[in-house]
């Protein structure tokens, strides 16, 4: 939270929204300060479906949702409003549910990071994952939890609360979002009158723009005590524009604009100057997607020219695995400081937190670029990354870090209800809404894992149904039903590395369809019986760390990285050549085996390493 290879396109391809109106713009708009500029107009971004469009029949996905919604729903109301009521003066029954949300006035950072460093900060995330999850089950004592939490919240708002929150714009912008999200998914009639009482108390506690990390500005507070430093103002302006979107008021748009962080961040950004180095990674990543918003709401060029900029940057100091940001920090352009993390740090990536800011990054861009390799890199992060999270469990232990050290393993977190048992619940409720985009007469297949989607196009009610064990097997198969024959293209995400694959309609190849890097676009009347296939060949391959030590490789295999199993934590790192770690062969449906001159070497991936000690990359030899 607060602690601190492959490319997308560079070109400046600037989108504006279909009509002034489809756009949300509001009178009086600020156009020449955004950089507005009416000749680019251009299509629409992909609309998103609900929620409830899409039934998930993956069990690594719905495991990881079930999981999180039983910790969520058997969590005491009293203990998730303990802090609230501490910090407001008010009589505060119940547990305390300790670790990061507990209050303690005493609370030193210098002292450990444990118990007090982030009081409530995750009540709005889980107000927000808990009304997502209405969304997708209809469940009626889910829905009711989020109206009867919302409504205890009411009663605690005031601006004690803010005063003594080192995290007064992090935790207001968390409640922002649960109590949105609670008006949009859960269908709560008091949630907008709750968020103005709530931006009404704690706006005098904000710092009124856009403050950087590590900058102080808080007065009051003691000026050696650094983590009254550390909030997040600068990720705002998302939530703030999506307050006004979904009807919260004009005062949202304003706050949205008031608090984009320009001047040191997207500004040099929208120039492609690489201001990233030594900036806190997860939360300066996370203020991309602000920066989508501020396009796709406010008709800005240069926002967008930064989250494309930026998010070409973080993929250029990424590891195999799609994270970034080791010991939470960007890094310099060019620099050895991945090679070096394999060594120094056993924090790698910040996953559930740098998962979720990456997965709705990624969606804004594609929705708006249409360019199938943001698809990639949101399918690398969820296979290799947050899809291999340890359970949340309902004392709070929490997965955090992912480790690609030398000497690696799967732990959770020293400190109970850090802030990724905020976002993984909100991450697991989110898979559905990034595998399938629509718009005029057609639909985008994003991410390929057993589901059916359920929509409706110019009276017809269709579903589409994807099968296939992708991405342990090349073969996914797509049956259509339609209540009546419909003209639609399908869109199908080719992956980069999926060099010879083929999309066969009815058992009829598409010809020249399949062209890695881009959708491949069939258009066609489509009626019940339908089928469409796609073969994604999963060829091995290797990714260097970096351009300077080629000689320590990741081995990949379709999205997938395939890590090394080690006898023991602090083993030797395994040697092989190359052509062993190309010659992988497959020992059962998710294991693989290389050989090497100190014998048989198991590689798996990330989902299937359980307790076992690894290595993301070896060393070619």
């Amino acid at each position: 939270m607060t602690l601190r290879k492959t490319g997308i396109s560079s070109r400046r391809t600037f989108l504006q929204a279909g009509s002034l109106a489809a756009a949300g713009f509001a009178a009086g708009a600020p156009w020449s300060r955004l950089g507005w500029c009416a000749k680019h107009l251009a299509p629409a971004p992909l609309a998103e479906f609900d929620y409830a469009n899409v039934l998930i029949s993956s069990d690594l996905h719905e495991s990881q949702l079930m999981n999180t919604h039983a910790v969520l729903m058997a969590l005491s109301e009293d203990s998730l409003l303990k802090p609230f009521r501490q910090m407001s003066g008010m009589p505060a029954p119940g547990e305390d549910l300790g670790g990061w949300y507990s209050y303690d006035p005493n609370y030193d950072y210098r002292k450990g990071f444990d118990n007090g460093f982030a009081p409530a900060c995750h009540f709005g995330q889980w107000v927000s994952a808990l009304a997502r999850n209405y969304a997708i089950t209809g469940d009626e004592a889910t829905r009711e939890k989020v109206l009867r939490l919302n409504r205890l919240y009411a009663q605690t708002i005031t601006s004690d609360f803010y005063f003594r929150n080192r995290f007064p714009a992090y935790t207001y912008d968390k409640l922002l979002l649960g109590l949105i999200d609670s008006h949009t998914f859960a269908k709560d009639p008091q949630a907008l009158a709750i968020l103005e009482h709530t931006t009404d108390t704690a706006l005098p506690h904000l710092p009124g723009h856009a403050v950087d990390h590590d900058q102080a500005w808080r007065k009051d507070k003691d000026p050696l005590d650094l983590a009254w430093n550390w909030d997040e103002s600068y990720t705002m302006p998302e939530n703030l524009f999506l307050a006004y979107k979904r009807g919260a008021g004009q005062r949202y748009y304003d706050l949205g604009l008031q608090y984009l962080h320009d001047k040191t961040w997207f500004d040099p950004l929208s120039r492609n100057e690489h201001v990233l180095k030594g900036r806190h990674a997860y939360s300066y990543v996370n203020s991309l997607s602000s920066a989508m918003m501020a396009y796709m709401v406010a008709g800005s060029e240069k926002n967008l020219r930064a989250a494309r900029n930026a998010f070409a940057m973080v993929q250029q100091q990424s590891f195999a695995t799609g994270g970034w940001g080791p010991d939470e920090t960007l890094r310099a352009p060019g620099s050895d400081d991945l090679y070096a993390s394999l060594t120094n740090t056993h924090h790698s990536f910040e996953t559930p937190c740098g998962s979720y800011a990456h997965f709705k990054l990624t969606r804004y861009l594609l929705r708006v670029t249409r360019d199938a390799t943001y698809g990639d890199s949101m399918e690398r992060m969820m296979y290799n990354t947050v899809l291999g999270a340890k359970p949340l469990q309902d004392n709070g232990e929490n997965f955090y870090y992912a480790d690609y050290n030398f000497d690696a393993k799967r732990v959770y977190k020293e400190a109970r209800w850090a802030c990724c048992s905020g976002t993984l619940p909100q991450v697991a409720a989110d898979y559905r809404i990034n595998m399938y985009f629509r718009a005029p007469q057609a639909l985008y297949v994003n991410l390929y894992m057993p589901s059916t989607l359920h929509w409706t196009d110019n009276g017809a009610a269709l579903s589409l149904t994807q099968t296939g064990d992708y991405p342990f097997d090349d073969h996914i198969t797509f049956n259509v039903t339609s209540s009546k024959p419909i003209e639609l293209t399908f869109h199908f995400r080719i992956p980069a590395w999926a060099e010879g694959a083929q999309v066969l309609v009815n058992g009829t190849r598409q010809k020249g369809a399949a062209v890695p890097r881009q959708f491949a676009a069939i258009h066609r009347e489509w009626k019940t019986g339908d089928h469409v296939e796609l073969e994604l060949p999963l060829k091995m391959r290797l990714e260097a760390i970096d351009a300077r030590h080629t000689d320590v490789v990741a081995l990949l295999r379709g999205p997938l990285v395939l890590m090394a199993v080690k006898n023991q934590q602090q083993g030797p790192v395994p040697q092989v050549t190359r052509q062993q770690l190309l010659s992988a062969r497959r020992v059962s449906e998710r294991q693989w085996q290389v050989d090497s001159a100190n014998g048989p070497l198991t590689m798996l991936p990330f989902t299937s390493l359980g307790e076992r000690p690894y290595t993301t990359y070896v060393k070619l030899g």
